[in-house]
């Protein structure tokens, strides 16, 4: 918190011109923070530094809104060439502890860093990033919100784990739910073409799994594709 006001309050006399005082109060901030801002970052609001001891940014440095850094951050340059040298982090991005951004890259909205990964390149909304060099884990695609619509239909959350966990577990309900999601499309298109030869499906509705219209049970319609084929 204290790092952040003295930031505030240096960028606001950077941008009045007076960068020899605003350099001088931010020498004090590191001194009394251990946390180093230049007073030229870009921050925006809602900014937290968890256990900011060793935290780095830089003077091209932009954040957005709802960021958070863990202790040892590095949100660096990789030259001494004039202009944007530091990266951007747009809205809701997340680096763990001792992770170093460098370059003028952009870490889209959403992006989770994980601890001591090294950054170097763009990275797309909703990704997880992990290693040295710096690779993506996760990305949010059409089938990991339809195992999340699905999985919050049924009240199911596998029992805690996150999204970004890369937990074995994790990944065989995540698959669970795959294959749900394709049995449910699948019912769907069979009781569409049962009602089609005239069959009345008349049974017990099974909740509601995100798009399907229709719902049985697969027992109830093989018994009616049994009538059918005596018939």
């Amino acid at each position: 918190m204290h790092a952040v006001i003295f930031h505030r309050f240096n960028h606001f006399l950077w941008n009045l011109g007076l960068r020899w005082l605003a350099r001088w109060f931010a020498h004090f901030s590191r001194w009394f923070t251990g946390i180093e801002i230049h007073p030229g970052a870009t921050i925006g609001q809602r900014f937290f530094i968890d256990h900011g001891m060793g935290v780095v940014i830089g003077e091209t440095a932009h954040i957005g809104d709802d960021c958070t850094l863990y202790h040892g951050v590095t949100l660096g340059g990789t030259s001494w060439r004039s202009g944007k040298r530091h990266p951007t982090l747009q809205n809701n991005v997340v680096v763990g502890a001792g992770a170093k951004v460098l370059g003028p890259i952009t870490l889209s909205e959403g992006v989770r860093i994980g601890s001591n990964a090294v950054v170097t390149k763009d990275v797309e909304q909703h990704s997880t990033v992990v290693g040295v060099p710096g690779r993506v884990i996760h990305h949010q695609d059409d089938a990991e919100e339809k195992r999340h619509n699905i999985a919050q239909k049924m009240g199911f959350d596998a029992y805690g784990a996150t999204r970004d966990a890369p937990d074995p577990v994790a990944t065989a309900i995540n698959k669970m739910l795959d294959h749900i999601h394709a049995m449910d499309e699948k019912m769907e298109t069979m009781c569409g073409a049962l009602k089609q030869f005239g069959a009345e499906i008349d049974v017990e509705k099974l909740p509601d799994l995100g798009s399907c219209t229709i719902s049985t049970s697969a027992s109830d319609a093989t018994d009616e594709v049994e009538k059918i084929e005596t018939n």
